[in-house]
Formats: structure tokens, sequence, C-alpha cells
């Protein structure tokens, strides 16, 4: 698959942005508050960011109440199962809401939208939602905006790559981590994902525009910053900078604490990233690496490009670079004519690898992949079994190698305390082991010195140096 050209929004575009916020500030804002309910992944709460980001120029405020905000947005995503019928239900439910408060603006746009069949019907079968867009359209929501407060209904779907909007505000909900988008969609085209038809092909970012937001990020106080794409490792600037080199940049940002990124494909993992991640101090040893299936045959029907043995390379060499790696994953089980012996290889590559951790999930067809249309479609009875015993598997293997823990000492970026029982503050290690140990609030933000003195399911416990 080649690389799509890169087309960066004009910034004549961005600066449009602004001045219509700021026109419907004037004109429709005062006193106006917003809902944003996001769903999916990290690139969907990144787009959330950023449409909360522009609400508040237009002067609207957040609502904690969803049912009290004057304009309601759900930013969709269609990767999960019966995702559409959740959506559905929920825009169905604000009808009568909507009847009771006719001013109320009700939106909504992400991954699920930018499939047309999708928003057609949604647009047709719910008459009293004002505003439908799609992924491409973001940079475009102040004016589309405007014209639903004018009285028009506007749906807008545009089938492209897209481009790449550089400068558009954010509201980041975190103040202590954030992430930052690096590259857009996705050239792989795996079997079983929608992603590519929805978040289009791949666009790197220039690495001048990355190391900016990362410096500004940094400026406000910002200590862990997540790197996001589909696809990290195959990032390639129009400049030839690739992933690695990011890294390397960004190791060199004065204020930056940790460097996270996610999500990568083995088919890309290069000698030169696995170099980075050993020698950069920022860079956090995790990695999120979906292998998806253990069984060759089935791998190749997902076309995902490698097999089994290269990926347990892989995992060898990170393993033998990087000091303490912790490695996370993605599994499918009951993928079309999926055997019980490629399901078995499933459990045995599990084993070798001892993942830190699984994201596991059942196939579900997605209209317009290829597998969707292939035969021997795996009965749920059997799909639900074999889920069942793959996490019994990750659970056993992560209870056990969490044991390997106890009795050291690591270095914990506090995020919050919980408070059900007696308060116990929490955080993640480089690694991305999440860490419970006794504290208030007061230790929200720093990064304190904890021994490791127990285990619980997948977390750590331990006690402050």
């Amino acid at each position: 698959m080649e690389r799509t050209n890169i087309v960066h929004v004009p910034k004549k575009a961005i600066q449009d942005v602004q001045e219509t916020a700021r026109h419907i500030k004037e004109q429709y804002g005062a006193g106006k508050k917003y809902f944003v309910e996001s769903y999916g992944c990290q690139m969907n709460d990144h787009d959330s960011e950023r449409l909360r980001g522009m609400l508040d120029i237009m002067g609207y405020t957040p609502s904690e109440n969803k049912f009290e905000a004057d304009f309601i947005i759900f930013n969709t995503c269609c990767v999960r199962e019966h995702a559409e019928k959740r959506v559905f239900g929920n825009i169905g439910a604000l009808k009568k809401i909507k009847d009771e408060r006719p001013n109320l603006i009700i939106g909504v746009c992400g991954c699920m939208m930018q499939q047309k069949a999708v928003s057609d019907r949604l647009f047709k079968r719910f008459p009293f939602v004002d505003l439908v867009f799609g992924t491409n359209e973001l940079h475009e929501f102040p004016q589309m905006f405007e014209k639903v407060l004018s009285g028009v209904r506007v749906k807008k779907v545009q089938e492209s790559d897209g481009e790449i909007p550089e400068g558009l505000p954010a509201t980041r909900i975190n103040t202590l981590s954030t992430s930052l988008v690096v590259m857009y969609g996705c050239n792989n085209f795996c079997s079983y994902c929608i992603v590519p038809y929805v978040r289009g092909r791949e666009r790197s970012r220039n690495i001048s525009d990355i190391i900016d937001e990362a410096m500004h990020l940094a400026d406000k106080g910002y200590k862990e910053i997540t790197l996001l794409g589909q696809n990290v490792n195959s990032f390639k600037s129009d400049d030839g900078h690739d992933f690695a080199d990011v890294l390397h940049a960004m190791n060199d940002i004065e204020g930056i604490r940790r460097i996270r990124f996610m999500t990568s494909h083995p088919k890309d993992l290069s000698d030169k990233l696995i170099d980075a991640m050993a020698g950069l101090e920022k860079v956090c040893n995790h990695i999120h690496l979906p292998v998806q299936s253990g069984s060759d045959r089935v791998l190749k029907l997902m076309n995902r490009k490698y097999d089994s043995a290269h990926y347990m390379h892989l995992i060898d060499e990170l393993r033998k670079n990087v000091e303490g790696i912790e490695i996370t994953t993605d599994i499918i089980v009951g993928f079309p004519t999926e055997t019980e012996e490629d399901f078995e290889a499933t459990l045995d590559i599990v084993r070798q690898a001892e993942f830190s951790a699984a994201f596991t999930f059942k196939y579900s067809p997605r209209t317009g992949t290829a597998a969707a249309r292939m035969d021997e479609q795996v009965p749920e009875i059997v799909k639900k079994e074999r889920l069942h015993r793959l996490n019994s598997c990750c659970t056993e293997i992560i209870t056990t190698n969490n044991q390997k823990h106890i009795g050291t000492i690591g270095e914990v970026f506090v995020e919050g305390v919980d408070m059900r029982d007696k308060p116990m503050a929490f955080g993640k290690l480089s690694n991305f082991k999440m860490v419970y140990f006794p504290g208030d609030k007061d230790l929200i933000g720093q990064f304190l010195n904890v021994k490791i003195t127990k285990t619980k399911h997948n977390s750590l416990f331990g006690e402050l140096l």
C-alpha cells in the first residue's frame, strides 16, 4: 500500500475556525453549556479534546450533567460489537428531552458516522438530531455548528483520506499526563478491521509540529505524554524522519519525564526503535504489541504480515535490550475458520510471551471488511468458550508474573487516590503496572519511590519510601 499524499489544512482555515468560534460566542454562547460523550480509543478521546477546545472558544462551558446541557454531542466508535445499537439507543433516549427543550442541539460525529450508510440511516431515523459529521470534518465544526444555530440541519461526511489540521485548540481533561497524535490513518487493512475505512490512509505529521506541541505541553506542566497513532511504527514524515527520530527529539524536551506510545504493529517494529527504547531515559519500558492470534494460518487470513516465529523474535529482542520491559497485547478469538488447533496455538504464544496484560475480544464482523465476507464463521457459543479459556490462561500468567515485582522498588507517577476504604494513592510504574499504596491527594502529580509488598489481581501494592 503506497503512502497517501499528506495535505495540511491551510492556516487560513484554522484562523477561520477561531474567528467563527468567537463570533458564535458573541452572538449565541453566553451562559450555554455542552456535554461531550466519547466512545472508543484514545484517538477518539483526542478528537473530543479538540471539540471541547473549540466549544470553549465559542463561549460554551462544560456540563457534568448531560441533561442540563444546551448542546450534546456523541463522538462515536465503530470498532466494538453492538456499537451502533448502543449509540442509536442513547440518541433515541434524548427524544423526550428534545421535545421538552426544542432549543437543545444534538450532534453525532466520529468513526461510526464516517460510514456513510450508517450516518445516512441515523440522520433519517432521528430527525431531532441537528448535526452529523465524520472524522475528516472536525476542523469545520464551528462553521457547521453556526449553520445549526441559524436553523439549518447539517450532515457532512467527506469520503477521503482527510487532511492534517495543525493548530486546532484543545481542552485536555487530564492535567497530569496527556496524549499527542503523531500520525493519522492506517495502511494495513487487517481483514477484520474497519479503521482504514473510517480514519483514512496513513498521514504523518511534520516532526517540527510534533515537537512544538510537545514543548507547549511541557510548558503547561505535563510530565507524561503518550504519542498516538493507529500504527506509530510506520511513522514517516515528509522530510524522512521515522518514529525513532520522534522519540529522540522528544527525549530532549525539558520538563517531560515520561514518554509512552501506542499502538505498535509487529511487522514494522524496527531494531532502530528497540534501540531508542533501550537508550532513551524518558521512554517508558512498556510496549503494546498486538499479536491477535498465535496461529500462522489465522494470521495470514487476518492479513497481519508476520508469523508467530517473527512475533516471538521481537519479544526476545525487546526483553534482551530493554531492561524490565513489560509487554501488553490484543488478542481476537473466534476469527472465521479458527479451529481448536488454531486456538491452542494462541494459548501457546500467550504462555511463551508472558504478557503483563491482554485485551481480549471475540471476533465480530464489521461490514465492509474482508473477514465479514468469509465463510465458516465460528459459532457464538464456541467464541464465548474460547474467550473464557483465554482469559483464564492470561490471568494465571499475569498473577504468577506479578510475583517477581515483590520486594522491588520503582518510581510511581501518582495519578489519583482511591477513597473506597482507607485512602490509597495510585499510579503507574514506567512499565505500565498500576501500583496502590497508602497516601492522600497531596501526592497526586508527584514521582515517588514505592516498594512493592504484595499483588492482587493485575495490580501491585506497596509502601512509600
